[in-house]
């Protein structure tokens, strides 16, 4: 396979496969409790991944200060964030959680210290912030979820709100992770941070009462089957592809699968999913990713400008 074609298929995995791991969450927690499935999701993945780590890449196994760093990453990232999204579609639309989830850029702004003096003396990046967030308050101001589901006007603004402390949990592992490295491979670091988090997850579910009466011979093959596809396609092979790009195509350009993601979830949970999609959706929508674009925008002109010099 050339090049080319592998860059054409990393970037539809990126593109199209997480944007449609929205919707595989909705089949998986028919059946699964939403913690104890992100649970399962987590673990699966990171003991495959593991076993790809140790017995084909040959990499040294953790020490305690990597396990420790890692672990709490993966709470805050994997349980804290993702684990928002499959606790609120409980509540609201795969659509309507994509939209959300759009605007964890904005947090990556308020909530950089270091970059403050960047940031806050940049007068697009200032206007990207302002048109973002008032994007996420009409949202969750006028926002309807799909009718199919059966959830009160006050638990889908709670679902919201929690999905809203997700992304805030899932930037600070980021910007944890980023200014406190573990000493491990990259690969290795992402192994040790679904373990963890997939442990945390069940266990929360256990203490919760969440799984109490669960049993494992109630989930329909649809469940199951959008649980592996959860492990499969929605962690390892677009995280590996993710990765990968990282290597040989510019940040900026992978960056706009943020773009694409709430799109292919939205016209998913519409054909598949018989999930509404209504104008405020898409103006909120539009909005945010205007806001997303003005922020991200001095970035893409200091790549570029790199690029350039580099050619």
């Amino acid at each position: 396979m050339t090049q080319k074609w592998k860059i054409i298929l990393a970037f539809a995995a990126i593109y199209i496969i997480w944007g449609s791991t929205y919707l595989a969450i909705v089949f998986a927690i028919r059946d699964i409790p939403p913690l104890l499935m992100s649970g399962l999701r987590f673990s699966l993945a990171g003991i495959i991944l593991y076993s790809w780590c140790v017995l084909i890449k040959k990499e040294k196994q953790p020490d305690l200060s990597s396990l420790g760093k890692n672990a709490l990453c993966g709470i805050l990232m994997l349980f804290g964030g993702t684990g928002a999204v499959a606790w609120t579609e409980q509540y609201i639309s795969s659509g309507l959680a994509a939209i959300i989830v759009t605007s964890v850029p904005f947090w990556f702004i308020l909530l950089d210290k270091k970059q403050w003096s960047f940031y806050f003396s940049n007068k697009i990046i200032l206007l990207g912030l302002l048109i973002g967030f008032g994007g996420v308050i009409l949202l969750i101001s006028f926002g309807k979820s799909s009718q199919l589901i059966s959830s009160t006007h006050n638990q889908q603004l709670a679902g919201m709100l929690v999905l809203i402390g997700g992304g805030i949990s899932w930037t600070l592992g980021s910007l944890y992770s980023k200014y406190k490295p573990a000493d491990t491979s990259v690969t290795m670091n992402t192994t040790i941070q679904l373990i963890m988090a997939g442990l945390f997850s069940v266990m929360v579910s256990m203490i919760t009462g969440e799984s109490k009466g669960f049993s494992f011979s109630q989930i329909h093959a649809s469940s199951l089957l959008a649980l592996l596809y959860l492990v499969v396609p929605g962690s390892l092979i677009t995280y590996l592809s993710y990765v990968w790009l990282l290597q040989v195509r510019p940040a900026a350009q992978i960056s706009s699968y943020v773009y694409v993601n709430p799109v292919v979830a939205i016209l998913l949970g519409a054909v598949i999913g018989r999930e509404t999609i209504t104008a405020i959706h898409v103006l909120s929508l539009t909005i945010i990713l205007c806001g997303v674009l003005l922020i991200n925008l001095p970035g893409y002109k200091i790549s570029k400008t790199k690029q350039l010099s580099v050619n």
